[in-house]
């Protein structure tokens, strides 16, 4: 018998918002594809985790989350941006929270199951469920909601029963060579990456106060003569008031962020990092198409 054949494939990981799917793509790439905080939809554009062994290579589309309330042209945006993702994929995961089923998570299933493509139903946050015995009933319940691939019971936060996803993945994908190295883990680029890090900091540390229209953008990026990375960003947000809350009393939330978004950067790049943040206000850019495409929400 000769070898088996290389097997390559896209997974669209899709769910209503903060069931999970950011840490679960992060977990079966080895590395921070996605940013994740408790915040619902801080996934906001579609991101391409890779993940290659010598048997195949698995293409995690991590996307935003669904959901039923478009308020403005950024959410149409994000949910065309998952939507989109199930007809590219070749394998679907649809992941929803142990124990808890909603009406967005039926949106969503009914959504993935619309789209013709193999779906697999994988309850998250098993570690939560007590006693463990109780998780059998919820997989019956869960299996009896529709036709799929496998259920498969998952916590992507402490990686039980990820390996035995891998290699389900591996056999649902079809044939074919690698679409990227087998050294690159995202699609996306350092000042993508970058962005987000800057995001997320701010996200964790606002918290209530995070206002919606925050978005970060990467308007200077270079090395430095001595090697350090010099990072210039700006952080939009749509209201004065809101400028406020971000610089904190003092300027002391803004620089805790950036302490915090530098330190990972400089674990991430190996080297020294120089990093400016500056707050400024564009009045509805989440409404602007202009603003939206500049800042990279495309849908795409």
């Amino acid at each position: 018998m000769g070898e088996p054949e290389f097997r390559c494939g896209f997974v669209a990981v899709v769910g209503r918002p903060n069931v999970g799917k950011s840490t679960l793509v992060n977990a079966l790439v080895g590395r921070k594809v996605s940013i994740v905080t408790s915040r619902p939809q801080t996934t906001r554009q579609r991101v391409i985790g890779v993940a290659s062994t010598d048997r195949a290579q698995l293409l995690f589309v991590d996307t935003p989350g669904m959901h039923r309330r478009e308020k403005h042209a950024l959410n149409k945006l994000m949910n065309r941006s998952a939507q989109s993702s199930l007809a590219d994929a070749d394998v679907v995961l649809v992941v929803v929270e142990a124990g808890r089923w909603t009406e967005e998570d039926e949106d969503v299933l009914a959504r993935a199951q619309a789209a013709g493509r193999p779906v697999m139903l994988l309850l998250n946050k098993i570690d939560r469920i007590r006693p463990r015995e109780a998780v059998l009933p919820m997989l019956q319940e869960a299996a009896a909601r529709g036709e799929f691939a496998a259920v498969v019971p998952i916590s992507a936060e402490r990686g039980e029963n990820l390996a035995r996803l891998r290699e389900l993945l591996e056999a649902a994908v079809p044939e074919g060579p690698a679409l990227f190295p087998p050294d690159q883990w995202s699609n996306r680029d350092e000042r993508f990456h970058i962005a987000e890090v800057v995001r997320e900091k701010l996200m964790r540390r606002l918290r209530d106060e995070l206002p919606y229209g925050l978005a970060v953008e990467i308007e200077r990026l270079g090395e430095s003569e001595q090697g350090r990375l010099e990072v210039g960003a700006v952080v939009w947000v749509e209201r004065e008031a809101h400028k406020a809350i971000v610089i904190g009393k003092g300027g002391e939330m803004l620089k805790a962020a950036g302490q915090a978004a530098r330190l990972e950067l400089k674990a991430r790049f190996e080297r020294p990092v120089h990093l400016e943040i500056w707050v400024k206000v564009r009045e509805h850019w989440t409404d602007r198409e202009a603003d939206l495409k500049r800042l990279g929400y495309d849908g795409d």
